[in-house]
């Protein structure tokens, strides 16, 4: 086939680097490579603050190994078992958390000081609401004021969302659950989708009077909106379906209109009408009562979400696909996540790939996954928050040796460099005329940085050559995309977290088709592509910033 523009957009970046690196499931003798002592002095950082520095597995081989195509293959399906297995945003930050304690990361609490617990060598993550999470690794050379590697994704994804509310009337013999649109959910493509019901739920533990939360998701899909049969002539292929009339899902079966229904009256469940659950549905009731076995009377409160239940799979002729929902943004936090893992990992990770001497850096590298991104990360768990800037702040000031915090913090951002990690459109073959020529990413090709001349993204020329560096290092390849004049671009998390620290900052992310679907499409390859990638960006980030200082 003729290689269109949108080919020669890729820039190939191809520099093999002579480095070692670890088959999935298949540990080879680690290949000594020279650890690089980094410049910065530590006079200034208590001792009390210093972790020993690690000895390296036998087995592993150095970080900075550059992932091999093997290592990349392996990431597939961890992710479709991350986007299977958590389908709210609840339980996708909750397995982030467990997947980074198994590797050594310990938990902080914000209500709690930081100051006696954070050591140099050691790595950390703390939650915001349970839906937010920032993971971070302290260098073994790190002193206050020097720079963090971040990359920034967010974690929330296309839903809808359960109202406070939701006891609908019976029609025509039918239960019906009320929810609302989180960003673009209840698009038509909810349409015939067997839709499942998940999230957190507050709960009184009665013997300590204390309030716990809970995760649950039911193992079967609960609901689907029907559509109209086209025998019915124009409603059904009404183009503007009315939201809060006409796509309410079904739930089950009752035919007691006849009569006073009972399959919505809260004495089934019985207890005080003030409780929380007196105004819910009864049989929604039971059944979440019923498998996190509870009593209903010690729910406060929950937060639900009603989602897609087919799980993720490959797909195509020789499997180079990836069918899933939730791709955005899961895609990007689980790439970045898993690579802060395999850049600071003391042992061959847990799908195979590189590892060997953590944190022999003076930098902090920092992963934040945020919740919120789809409606404007306005809220206290989103990237608008002070979330990102606080913990730098906090950390930082772990290491100022009782000096200003301010001008540390100031000099921390003025060394510090982010990805604003988020996914991008892949080339449509059936929509070929909608796409800037030569700004058209392809799938298994590699990461996609992201231009806006609008400030849409954060991307620049300094940016763009910054992560160029850090791509021939580690032998990835870079797309472009850009909107085309008449179209207009969406927005991510770079530009207002780079303008309140002031940080250098790129948007780059993984192609995807049928953005904002219920279900999309990206490469078998783009995880651990990502990967491979957001790794590089953390193992050769003072190497390229010494370029650019």
């Amino acid at each position: 086939m003729t290689r269109s523009n949108s080919d020669r957009a890729v820039q190939d970046m191809n520099r093999p680097i002579p480095k070692p690196s670890i088959a999935p499931y298949d540990p080879a003798p680690g290949n000594a490579h020279p650890s690089i002592r980094l410049r910065t002095p530590r006079a200034s950082i208590p001792a009390s603050h210093h972790l020993p520095v690690p000895t390296p597995c036998s087995r592993a081989t150095n970080t900075k190994a550059t992932l091999t195509k093997t290592d990349v293959e392996s990431y597939a399906t961890p992710f479709l078992k991350f986007i299977s297995e958590n389908p709210t945003v609840f339980h996708a930050v909750a397995e982030l958390a467990k997947r980074l304690e198994s590797r050594g990361f310990i938990k902080l609490s914000a209500r709690e000081q930081w100051s006696t617990k954070i050591r140099i060598g050691g790595k950390y993550y703390v939650e915001r609401n349970g839906s937010s999470i920032i993971a971070f690794a302290v260098g073994s050379n790190y002193t206050a004021g020097n720079g963090a590697a971040v990359i920034a994704s967010h974690v929330d994804a296309i839903t809808t969302k359960v109202k406070p509310i939701p006891t609908k009337p019976t029609k025509a013999g039918y239960l019906q659950l009320g929810i609302a649109p989180y960003a673009g959910g209840l698009s038509k493509t909810w349409w015939d989708r067997d839709l499942g019901i998940g999230g957190k739920v507050l709960v009184k533990d009665q013997s300590t009077e204390k309030i716990q939360t809970k995760l649950f998701k039911l193992d079967w899909p609960i609901a689907r909106i029907p559509t109209l049969a086209p025998h019915f002539g124009a409603p059904a292929y009404d183009p503007d379906p009315n939201p809060e009339t006409q796509m309410v899902p079904i739930i089950g079966l009752d035919d007691s209109e006849a009569g006073p229904s009972m399959t919505n009256d809260s004495s089934l469940i019985g207890g005080s009408t003030h409780a929380f659950t007196s105004n819910q549905p009864p049989r929604l009731v039971r059944a979440i009562t019923n498998h996190l076995q509870i009593d209903h009377q010690d729910i406060v409160n929950w937060e639900l979400e009603v989602f897609d239940t087919q799980p993720a799979q490959l797909g195509g002729l020789d499997k180079e696909f990836i069918f899933a929902p939730r791709i955005d943004d899961k895609l990007c936090a689980f790439a970045a996540i898993e690579a802060l893992i395999a850049s600071t990992d003391e042992e061959e990770t847990a799908y195979g790939n590189v590892s060997g001497p953590a944190n022999d850096n003076s930098i902090i590298k920092i992963v934040g996954c945020f919740d919120d991104e789809e409606i404007g990360s306005l809220l206290r768990q989103g990237a608008r928050s002070n979330f990102l800037p606080d913990t730098i702040a906090r950390i930082g000031a772990t290491f100022t040796g009782g000096h200003s915090i301010p001008e540390y913090i100031s000099q921390t951002y003025a060394n510090s460099f982010m990805i604003s990690a988020d996914v991008s459109h892949a080339v449509n073959p059936n929509y070929l005329d909608v796409y800037l020529e030569n700004h058209a990413p392809r799938m298994n090709v590699g990461v996609a940085v992201q231009a806006d001349p609008n400030g849409h993204t954060t991307t620049d020329s300094v940016s763009t050559a910054f992560l160029q560096r850090v791509a021939e290092k580690c032998d990835s390849k870079l797309q472009v995309f850009q909107i085309r004049n008449d179209s207009r671009s969406g927005g991510t998390v770079g530009p207002m977290l780079s303008s309140a620290m002031g940080m250098r900052a790129i948007d780059a992310g993984l192609p995807q088709l049928s953005m904002h679907s219920i279900r999309a499409t990206c490469g078998n390859l783009d995880p651990g592509l990502g990967v491979k990638l957001f790794k590089g960006f953390f193992d050769h980030f003072e190497e390229v910033d010494a370029e650019f200082s």
